[in-house]
């Protein structure tokens, strides 16, 4: 066999035998086959490897992704369930690959709730398998954490007639109950917690609400015929807003009496129990987180007067309102003690919370604690024609009567000839009012000086006994009422309105009549923030007492809607 060399950089054979062509054709084809099954085999593997990766990458997400939800879900302060339970719930009914690997991790705060859970997923592989990598494995972890970062309340208190009455507890007045119920409630919602996160405000109820001259004195228009008391007159759509305007234009509540007036220690007794209360205890304590001064105002609560809830619930509503916050930021800069030159004298709102009302965000938690004993009850107002000006009645204050007593008024009866009735001693038709030739000095009174002095009732009988149909002119006449189905269409409106704003309202029917619960049922945001006190009893039982109703709000308030 004769075989050629190849020239120098040629690839070209020459002279070979058909034999040696044939031999080297085979050598070719082999070698590109192998090359070819080489190559298709580690793309075949690259290919499976790639698979079981996206099939892992694949169950890995969804895990993942199911971890995330169940965690989110979990750490909702609004949802119901126990939170390590929905986190199960959520990767059990998912359906997904892959499992927890230890129980979600739960801790909560005042105003908040912050899940973690941690979960596998094992994907077994098909192709890595035969490169020793039987299964792929991943660890997922997932947290979420909801929080509220301020609790602002309204404890809105009864402090009718009726809370003086023997409640169920022997021994006890209802306002005693009321009292030291009041008192545990504040502290323990102060009780291991941040006392800068916790305001609240007290709204003592009865015919009307003393708002006090400091809130009123913030409000650049409310009527000034007088600086008695403090209450305002709302109109019937005034229930319909939940906010309170600092400028809204506001009737001054008349300082009248209708039915008492007292003579003591030789002196005329200022209406003892007017409309607008002056009372101790009476007036609002607003937006602050000293535990002294709300214990003092609960403390002093006394029993006297009607009972409107409305009107409790309407500034209950504007005190944790952003509207208002005008007013409480000019009383976290007005001292206690005007007197005071300290720098560092305390305020009538605590500094710290300036800038309160927040606004409605997710975190604030805004409520409402409404008790009552009884139902809404008839509301007065002075006719329009009493509330200020000059009465026609005089008042010497100086003169003696020789019994130890002083003091004499005198009405005038006609106007040509003017003659007037002087009223303590009987005697009809005198040339002038007593004091103007007598000792002392014969005054004119304005209406709110009259109404100040004596209830309508004695006005009526004494000051104008000489009158025909007195008592129809000075009394019957002299005001007239907002009727008890009114004031339940307001409080219902007032309260609509509030819970729209997501202001959690908690409702306490405390030994009330049914319409009384009705009304604090209709009120309250759903049927378990209502509860109805009977007599003495255990939470869970028929029978429940008023600490015990407090108490279970504060830990529900505490937990943020955890249980709602």
């Amino acid at each position: 066999m004769i075989v050629r060399v190849f020239k120098s950089g040629s690839k070209k054979l020459k002279n070979f035998t058909p034999s040696a062509r044939r031999f080297a054709r085979d050598e070719e084809g082999g070698v590109f086959t192998i090359f070819v099954l080489t190559g298709f085999l580690i793309i075949i593997c690259l290919t499976g490897m790639g698979a079981d990766i996206m099939h892992f990458e694949r169950d890995r997400a969804n895990l993942q992704a199911t971890l995330d939800r169940a965690v989110l879900a979990a750490a909702d302060l609004d949802q119901e369930l126990p939170p390590k339970d929905v986190v199960m719930a959520y990767v059990e009914k998912s359906g997904i690959k892959g499992k927890l690997t230890k129980d979600p991790v739960v801790t909560p705060g005042f105003g908040s709730r912050r899940v973690t859970a941690e979960a596998e997923v094992v994907v077994k592989t098909a192709f890595m398998y035969l490169a020793g990598i039987p299964e792929l494995k991943a660890s997922v972890t997932s947290t979420a954490e909801e929080s509220v970062g301020a609790i602002e309340i309204s404890l809105v208190l009864d402090m009718s007639g009726s809370m003086g009455d023997p409640s169920a507890e022997a021994g006890k007045k209802k306002i005693q109950v009321l009292r030291e119920a009041a008192v545990e409630f504040v502290n323990t919602m102060y009780e291991k917690e941040n006392p800068e996160k916790i305001s609240i405000s007290i709204i003592p109820y009865a015919t009307q609400v003393n708002a006090g001259e400091n809130i009123l004195g913030k409000m650049t228009n409310v009527t000034s015929e007088h600086n008695y008391s403090h209450c305002v007159n709302f109109s019937g759509t005034d229930f319909s807003k939940h906010a309170l305007s600092p400028t809204a234009t506001l009737e001054r509540t008349a300082h009248f009496d209708r039915y008492r007036s007292r003579y003591r220690s030789g002196q005329w007794e200022e209406n003892k129990y007017p409309t607008c209360a002056t009372r101790p205890g009476s007036e609002i304590t607003p937006v602050t987180n000293d535990i002294a001064t709300l214990h003092a105002q609960i403390e002093a609560l006394t029993a006297q007067g009607n009972t409107s809830i409305d009107i409790g619930m309407k500034w209950a509503a504007a005190l944790v309102d952003p509207e208002f916050r005008p007013v409480i930021s000019a009383l976290a800069n007005q001292k206690k003690d005007p007197d005071s030159e300290a720098e560092d004298a305390p305020t009538v709102v605590p500094k710290e919370f300036a800038n309160r009302p927040k606004e409605y965000t997710s975190d604030v938690q805004k409520v409402i604690i409404v008790m009552t004993d009884g139902y809404n009850t008839s509301q007065y107002k002075l006719d329009s024609d009493l509330r200020s000006g000059l009465s026609d009645v005089w008042y010497n204050a100086d003169y003696s009567h020789g019994d130890g007593t002083t003091g004499e008024f005198s009405v005038l009866m006609t106007e040509s000839p003017r003659t007037y009735y002087w009223t303590r001693q009987q005697k009809y038709y005198q040339p002038h009012p007593f004091g103007e030739h007598e000792d002392g000095d014969a005054v004119r009174l304005t209406y709110p000086e009259l109404f100040a002095r004596v209830s309508l009732s004695w006005n009526a009988r004494y000051n104008y006994y000489w009158q025909s149909n007195y008592d129809y002119y000075w009394y019957s006449s002299a005001y007239n009422s907002v009727s008890r189905t009114s004031k339940n269409t307001r409080t219902s409106s007032i309260c609509t309105a509030i819970k729209n704003q997501g202001v959690l309202v908690y409702g306490i029917a405390f030994e009330a009549p049914d319409a009384g619960l009705t009304t604090i049922e209709d009120c309250a945001t759903k049927p378990s923030m209502v509860y109805e006190v009977n007599s003495t009893g255990k939470l869970g039982d028929e029978n429940l007492t008023l600490e015990e109703a407090f108490r279970s709000i504060a830990s529900s308030i505490k937990r943020l809607r955890l249980t709602q």
